[in-house]
């Protein structure tokens, strides 16, 4: 079995805080030294403040998995106690990975330079109670699954319609809300690209089902009407969604400016995204939106805690 880091390429760039602590316990003697600044190397608390900020930023160097993040802010706090040096360490960056393992190195570090520093005298001290505090920004903080969400799916394609081509983007679809998400998807269906039969689809199914995914006819050519069939019908447009999904997916392919799929509400919270017909497409985009569905539809419920 081969290692990998996780692939963070396709999440948003928010702002990630994380604190932790640790704590060394010292000889009454050790801690009188500190005290009355008698340890030969120097100044402890100064300069394992110094250790822990080093620490944070070669994080990556030493644990595999750890990506290299730009740290925009450490504080490493260092203080004396009656048996010991009690260690916190606060950390925040502008990034799409947490920092939980910076701010823990940066105790780690802080409270092995403590060691280093009276390893000479102390011989029983204990490193221990190193542990995270709180971490905030990252995708735990918001994102939640489908489950108990009834969901559609509808294929927009002449071809697939006429049984000239595989529906590969549908079941695409289909296999990421079921088995990523937890979604239960009570409707598929293959259309052409005809915009009557859009409409009264989507019409169909609203507030019988929580989202309707569609996939294809989003481009430009003059079949391409799944757009426009969605304008009918929503009462509200979820601009913001159908923005992300094409500045995100510039990351992965400048075709994404290509796409002038829509999101919105039809009745009373039923929700339609419409996603590009590729696959890679569909990958994307629903992993994109799908964990901030759930909140989307109580929003559009109108209840008050969501």
């Amino acid at each position: 079995m081969g290692f990998k880091p996780v692939d963070v390429s396709g999440k948003f760039e928010t702002i990630r805080t994380a604190k932790a602590e640790g704590k060394i316990y010292l000889s009454p003697e050790s801690v009188q030294m500190i005290k009355e600044n008698r340890v030969p190397k120097g100044d402890v608390l100064l300069a394992s403040q110094m250790a822990g900020l080093l620490g944070t930023k070669r994080t990556a160097d030493i644990l595999p998995f750890c990506h290299n993040i730009m740290i925009d802010h450490v504080v490493v706090d260092t203080q004396l106690q009656e048996d010991g040096v009690y260690v916190t360490a606060e950390v925040k960056c502008v990034g799409r990975t947490g920092v939980e393992m910076e701010a823990l190195t940066a105790v780690s570090a802080a409270l092995l330079n403590v060691y280093d520093m009276l390893k000479a005298f102390d011989k029983n001290m204990i490193i221990s109670d190193i542990k995270l505090v709180s971490k905030k920004g990252g995708k735990s903080d918001w994102a939640e699954d489908l489950s108990g969400l009834k969901c559609a799916v509808i294929t927009l394609s002449d071809t697939c319609y006429k049984g000239e081509a595989e529906d590969r983007s549908g079941k695409t679809a289909i296999d990421i809300i079921e088995n990523e998400f937890s979604g239960d998807v009570v409707h598929y269906k293959v259309l052409p690209d005809d915009k009557d039969m859009i409409v009264d689809e989507l019409k169909s199914m609203t507030d019988k089902v929580d989202i309707i995914f569609t996939t294809g006819g989003t481009g430009f050519s003059q079949r391409d009407v799944t757009p426009e069939a969605t304008k009918e019908v929503i009462r509200k447009e979820m601009i913001g969604f159908s923005e992300a999904m094409r500045i995100v997916g510039i990351k992965f392919t400048p075709k994404s400016l290509l796409s002038r799929g829509v999101c919105g509400i039809l009745g009373d919270a039923t929700l339609v995204v419409n996603l590009p017909g590729s696959t890679g497409g569909v990958k994307d985009n629903i992993r994109l939106v799908a964990p901030l569905l759930k909140h989307a539809i109580r929003m559009a419920k109108g209840e008050k805690k969501h």
